[in-house]
């Protein structure tokens, strides 16, 4: 009896420490001073997206001669300002839609592709026992200090020239024209992802039971099912964390789709569009108004979609035991 007392306290104490640390997170996140900064953060943010979302739909005169907030006094509508930057016939007047599916294209298989590499990537690193596996791991985790901009020129010159080692040519150049400029582009933030994505998920990944993997090995799954059936539905919330920041840069990315697809109609994204009536069409405000406000709507909606996932993702490290 003497031997089994302590037994049990032990085998108590780590029972209940991953509850206790849980419980502190949640009563800290329900207390009354994280409820007050949360509404000061959220009217932060919504006040200033909700005028412009009523100043995008109120005619040119007046939204030029008074404050959005005039709306509740004087309300006036039109869909003239979503008409001109959507669908206008002049370059000026802005021609998004085509912009808009241009951003779609990028951003989608931007997202996917390092999701998916990262995943594999990580798994291997956590769960494969190979010679190097450290330092290869160390690597990964030092390409998170090396700037963006410093890639731009090599990766550049990588698309343009190909890769040529003591005058003989391993790589040929890419030589992609119109639309085929899109696979620049998806590599290029596939490349600048990786690191982090890799870093982020082999920290999920690596907290896995141990008992959970030996006990598919033992019913003779294999690493690619192992990682199907088992690692993939238990690491979903990093996917959507990861995915809904991912979303976000390449969304609002002007510097590496400027660069890799170039300007032109067929594969410029929203943001140049964007930069240009800004540069151009400045004092237009019911336009830039419209097209800010074309521009958010899909982060907006991916994040709301996704807000659940996203809060389980950043929580999942904090209540661990």
């Amino acid at each position: 009896m003497t031997t089994a007392t302590p037994t049990v306290a032990a085998g108590t104490q780590r029972t209940d420490t991953p509850k206790t640390v849980a419980g502190r997170v949640r009563k800290r996140l329900n207390s009354r001073t994280a409820t007050l900064v949360s509404i000061v953060i959220a009217l932060f943010w919504t006040v200033p997206t909700f005028g412009l979302f009523i100043s995008s739909f109120r005619p040119e005169d007046q939204i030029k001669t008074t404050g959005w907030w005039t709306f509740f006094t004087d309300p006036q509508f039109t869909l003239e300002n979503y008409q001109q930057v959507l669908f206008g016939r002049s370059s000026s007047s802005g021609q998004l839609a085509s912009y808009f599916i241009n951003s779609l294209a990028i951003t989608i298989p931007s997202v996917l592709f390092p999701l998916a590499f990262a995943a594999l990537a990580a798994y291997a690193l956590a769960w494969i026992n190979f010679r190097g596996r450290e330092w290869v791991y160390i690597g990964i985790f030092a390409l998170q200090i090396v700037p963006l901009q410093m890639a731009l020129v090599p990766l550049l010159k990588f698309f343009s020239t190909g890769v040529t080692i003591a005058g003989v040519q391993v790589l040929p150049a890419w030589d992609l024209v119109d639309e085929q400029k899109f696979a620049q582009v998806w590599f290029a933030h596939t490349c600048f992802a990786l690191p982090f994505a890799v870093y982020l998920l082999h920290n999920f990944i690596s907290q896995l039971p141990g008992d959970l993997m030996e006990a598919a090995r033992v019913d003779g799954a294999t690493h690619p099912k192992i990682f199907r059936t088992i690692v993939l539905p238990l690491i979903t919330p990093a996917l959507a964390a990861l995915g809904i920041f991912q979303f976000l840069w390449v969304w609002n990315d002007l510097l590496v789709a400027l660069i890799f697809a170039g300007g032109g109609d067929e594969t410029a994204p929203l943001t140049v569009r964007l930069a240009e009536m800004a540069g151009s069409r400045g004092n237009e405000w019911q336009r830039l108004t419209a097209g800010a406000f074309v521009s958010i709507v899909v982060p907006l909606i991916v994040f709301l979609s996704l807000q659940r996932y996203f809060v389980r993702g950043l929580l999942a490290g904090s209540v661990k035991g």
